[in-house]
């Protein structure tokens, strides 16, 4: 890898974070899926590997140069801050569309999955009984989780760290969706809707010289939130891809068929047709949790009954997630000398 990044490159770097960050916000999404498609996620496990004991002690000893060089820091900075700014642009209009327009977004998002199954198995080579055993095993586990049912809210901050670090998987492993995750542990709104729109409303605050929310007991409380679940992120980002790049270094092969199952168990999640079930009470009223979004418990699939102009739609949007995912490919086939 190297230093050496033009302006167009740099550019490039930042929309991949801007999709990687909106992806795992998204349930059922990946945003290591999005490194997987775009050619980067090795380049991207083994920079997140340099984070170790050797660069802390440049940074402590101020050698910050040797430091950043040595963690590949353009790299991995330009892709981050695409992520910071994918939280307050991207992934709110993501929030939009999927409130107005949920099947659509969904059909999409299944559409790239589809594509990004054919993106990563196209060039994985002969399929050994070895490799059909892990990739069995990777959709298994892919299909188990995706109708796990989801748990309660919990603002406990040791398990708000244990989302982080669980919560993060969707970074460095593809087809397994940190969000759906975040999800299933019960703290998705939480933490990536409540804290981080208390995270926007108090740099708002702060510009108009506002300092009013520090009498806000619920803010302070969210941001609190939101930092140790950042840390716990952070943990789980390092901890993580020293663990992957191990695996990728010794066992590249069986690891990429694992992830081919994961992407292709993942499929479930995101399957467009469904309605979402939500808590009720013995009347039948839907509960809210202590912040006033509903409750859900999990998803009802279906296959549409009948051709009708929205299932048109439906199937276009696939084609155009798919077609989105080919065109990455293509591009990436047209630059490569």
């Amino acid at each position: 890898m190297t230093e050496t990044r033009t302006l167009s490159d740099k550019l490039w770097l930042i929309l991949k974070g801007l999709a990687m960050g909106a992806a795992n916000k998204v349930p059922g999404v990946s945003g290591g899926m999005v490194a997987f498609v775009a050619g980067f996620y090795e380049e991207f496990i083994y920079s997140l590997q340099k984070v170790n004991g050797k660069a802390f002690k440049l940074f402590i000893n101020g050698r910050f140069k040797s430091f950043w060089y040595y963690i590949n820091g353009r790299f991995l900075g330009l892709l981050i801050l695409g992520m910071v700014i994918s939280y307050f642009s991207v992934s709110k209009i993501l929030d939009y569309l999927l409130i107005h327009f949920e099947l659509y977004v969904w059909s999409a998002f299944f559409g790239m999955i589809i594509g990004s199954i054919y993106y990563v198995a196209k060039d994985f080579g002969k399929w050994s009984r070895k490799y059909l055993g892990y990739l069995i095993l990777g959709v298994m586990v892919g299909i188990s989780i995706s109708f796990l049912e989801p748990a309660r809210e919990n603002h406990q901050l040791w398990f708000v760290f244990l989302c982080g670090i669980i919560g993060v998987s969707g970074m460095t492993l593809p087809g397994l969706s940190g969000s759906f995750i975040l999800i299933l542990l019960g703290n998705y709104v939480l933490l990536l809707v409540d804290s981080v729109n208390a995270l926007y409303d108090t740099i708002a605050d702060i510009i108009r010289w506002d300092f009013a929310f520090i009498d806000n007991p619920l803010r302070i409380e969210l941001l609190i939130i939101l930092a140790v679940f950042s840390l716990g992120s952070l943990t789980g980002l390092v901890s993580l891809s020293h663990f992957l790049g191990y695996l990728l270094k010794r066992y590249k092969q069986a690891t990429f068929a694992v992830i081919i199952g994961f992407i292709t168990g993942s499929l479930g999640v995101v399957w467009p047709w469904k309605h979402t079930q939500y808590e009720t009470d013995v009347s039948g009223n839907i509960l809210l949790d202590a912040n006033g979004q509903e409750v859900v418990v999990g998803y009802n699939r279906y296959w549409p009954s009948e051709f009708s102009f929205e299932v048109f739609l439906a199937i276009f949007f696939i084609i155009v997630g798919i077609m989105i995912v080919l065109s990455l490919d293509w591009y990436q086939k047209k630059t490569t000398p």
